[in-house]
């Protein structure tokens, strides 16, 4: 750095100072606030809301306190430090402002052609969270090419251990656009490996908080993700940006009715996850509401009251015909069963008010006469009903499953219940939409769901009902659906999920995955996914790619993890499921420390074993990939298993080793 430059640095890190002390003084300020409430339930409220904006608070030394800085011309000449969350001096003066705040937007989209008002913008660099170097970008002179940013190709190449972190100081222009887009829409993001879709989606989530925060902290923000493992893996992103209102699960979390034992067979799992499930269970649910074949009639008093079967038919269709759900209707036709009873007191010359027709829908009669009418359904005992009931599935089935279909749903041999059922992920999802029959669904704020692609129909469903009347953030990638019933377009992941109107975003431009491994990857798609854009490495640094034939390709991995574990940042060693038992075992005789990916701690350690069905929207920083045919033979046919190892040759973000012992796939074993 030159020596001119030092006074500067040294202002900067003095300001970074005064920062970290403004903000220790915020904390100890919000954490001095005396409660005094005679409402316990208030009381209890505000002790939460003062923790949790205490947390927001938190300071992490190893971070930067912020990253960028504006200097803006016009309209007037005024200096902001960008950094993760808002921190002001005694007087209120702002030291750092948030990076989702409209006058940080410049420091992500700003460019020469177009300076939105900006003169300069700096990058800072940072060791451990002290401040090591700046570049200053000059925005008002024109020049042929955009300058290259090597602060900001460093914070990308950063290597790193554990959970995924923030890329906030990182975003990309185009990443921003879809970060910013509002609570309203509905964003599909198509990305390619090493896009940043995952880290798009968690900060547009973060950025949706702060910008409707009011909205949002009532309705709520659902982060749905493929896995557990996956969730600890992205678990630090939101809390880091200070965001810790927002929830994050599965999808077989969100449909957790039972108890699930497992995934079933792949083509029955198929077919129960297909949409055509929807209208079997809604006739189904529908099909217990009775027609009126007997007169309702009500003893009270000295009279005997009644609503004849013709009228009392009428009051079901209009119920019916009103679009609400089953349990709702359930619930109101008591109500008018008693309605009716009260226009023939009233005929009669009596006066009944409104306690009295509540008293007559709580009677005996009524309850019973509705209740024979339309009775309850028990979500788990109707499914059960439907695979142990041939008949019964028929009748609903038909004209929508062929008989072939409907005898793959049919138990070989029936539980004895439904409570000794031993269900499947997609069982809970086909339950899950009966629930939602009987009783509507809450709705969320916004829904934010990662590798959507490898959603089945059904599934797709259960998610887009938690945001009904709220937005979503879908991502994935069409190349990388892994499931037998991936979905085959984003067109038609949004229909299920009742998002037709969603805006679709193409991201191709890959920031983590190095140029030599994303190329070699992308050799498969005219095979797996011919008609997305292939996708392109925009990182200066190649990146290291090493293919090899061995003859034991699991004691040469052990071996090459040994020695890769020397260098800086996260290690992924990627096997086909089948061969996880021999390779803990071989790494535990190595004396080598590590983590199989699916355990409790697998997002802490430094090397994690990762079998291969695990391995989808984690990144490490240098993986070694075991026998490729392997992980394609590891599936139920060819163009999944290719879409598997699609998956597993982009994970690394400084090197891949390719060791095998077995062919590799054509397409590959000719570009060698």
């Amino acid at each position: 750095m030159p020596a001119d430059t030092s006074d500067t640095l040294q202002a900067e890190q003095n300001h970074l100072k005064t920062s970290r002390a403004a903000l220790a003084q915020m904390r100890e300020k919000t954490g001095a606030l005396e409660i005094h409430s005679a409402d316990p339930v208030s009381e209890e409220y505000l002790r939460a809301a003062i923790w949790r904006r205490m947390k927001e608070l938190e300071d992490d030394p190893e971070v930067p306190l912020f990253f960028g800085r504006l200097d803006y011309v016009d309209p007037a000449p005024e200096t902001f430090h960008i950094g993760r969350r808002h921190v002001n001096d005694a007087m209120g003066e702002p030291l750092v402002v948030d990076w989702r705040a409209d006058i940080s937007v410049p420091f992500y989209r700003a460019s020469r052609t177009e300076p939105m008002g900006v003169g300069h913008r700096r990058r800072f660099g940072f060791t451990h969270g002290a401040m090591t170097a700046f570049e200053d970008e000059d925005l008002t002179t024109a020049a042929p090419v955009e300058e290259h940013s090597n602060i900001l190709d460093a914070e990308i190449e950063r290597p790193r251990s554990g959970p995924m972190r923030d890329i906030v100081a990182t975003i990309q222009p185009e990443q921003d656009v879809i970060v910013r887009a509002g609570v309203e829409q509905t964003i599909c993001v198509q990305g390619a490996p090493g896009t940043g879709k995952t880290a798009v989606g968690l900060h547009r989530a973060a950025y949706l908080l702060y910008a409707y925060r009011d909205q949002l902290s009532r309705a709520g923000v659902l982060v749905v993700g493929p896995n557990a493992s996956f969730l600890r893996y992205i678990g630090d992103v939101l809390p880091a940006l200070g965001e810790i209102e927002a929830k994050q699960t599965t999808v077989e979390e969100l449909v957790a009715h039972v108890r699930v034992a497992g995934p079933g067979p792949a083509a029955l799992d198929v077919l129960k996850g297909d949409g055509r499930m929807a209208e079997v269970l809604h006739r189904a649910v529908w099909s217990q509401v009775r027609t009126p074949e007997e007169p309702l009639v009500v003893p009270r008093g000295s009279h005997r009251w009644r609503v004849a079967a013709y009228q009392a038919e009428e009051l079901v269709t209009e119920l019916r015909t009103r679009g609400i759900r089953y349990g709702a209707g359930r619930a109101m036709l008591p109500q008018r069963l008693a309605h009716a009873v009260l226009l023939r007191m009233e005929a009669a010359g009596d006066s009944p008010d409104d306690r009295v027709q509540d008293a007559v829908a709580r009677s005996r009669p009524v309850k019973q006469y509705a209740e024979a009418l339309w009775p309850a359904v028990d979500p788990a005992k109707m499914l059960f009903r439907l695979f142990t009931e041939p008949e019964l599935l028929a009748e609903h089935a038909e004209g929508i499953l062929t008989a072939e279909e409907q005898a793959m749903l049919i138990w070989a041999k029936a539980p004895r219940s439904a409570g000794a059922a031993r269900w499947s992920v997609a069982d809970a999802t086909l339950i899950d939409e009966i629930t939602d029959l009987v009783d509507r669904t809450p709705s969320l704020g916004h829904v934010v769901l990662d590798e959507a692609q490898d959603l089945s129909a059904m599934q797709l469903r259960a998610v887009g009902r938690r945001c009904s009347t709220g937005s979503m953030t879908v991502l994935g990638d069409i190349a990388q659906g892994t499931t037998p019933w991936a979905t085959p377009s984003w067109e038609e992941a949004l229909k299920h999920l009742g998002k037709t109107g969603a805006h679709t975003e193409e991201l191709t431009a890959g920031f983590r995955v190095p140029g030599q491994v994303i190329e070699y990857a992308a050799l498969l798609l005219p095979l797996i996914a011919p008609h997305l854009t292939p996708p392109t490495a925009v990182r200066r640094a190649r990146g290291e790619l090493s293919i090899t034939r061995v003859d034991d390709s699991l004691a040469v991995a052990v071996k090459t993890v040994d020695e890769v574990s020397s260098r800086p940042g996260s290690i992924g060693l990627i096997v086909p499921d089948a061969l996880v038992p021999a390779t803990r075992k071989a790494l535990h005789e190595q004396g080598l420390t590590f983590a199989v990916l699916g355990d409790e701690d697998d997002a802490e350690s430094h090397l994690d074993v990762v079998p291969a069905s695990l391995a989808k929207g984690l990144e490490f920083d240098h993986v070694v990939l075991v026998e490729p045919a392997g992980i394609v033979a590891g599936e139920a046919d060819e163009r999944t298993g290719l879409r598997r190892l699609y998956v597993c040759l982009t994970r690394a973000v400084t090197s891949l080793a390719v060791l095998h012992s077995e062919d590799l796939p054509t397409v590959l074993a000719t570009a060698i």
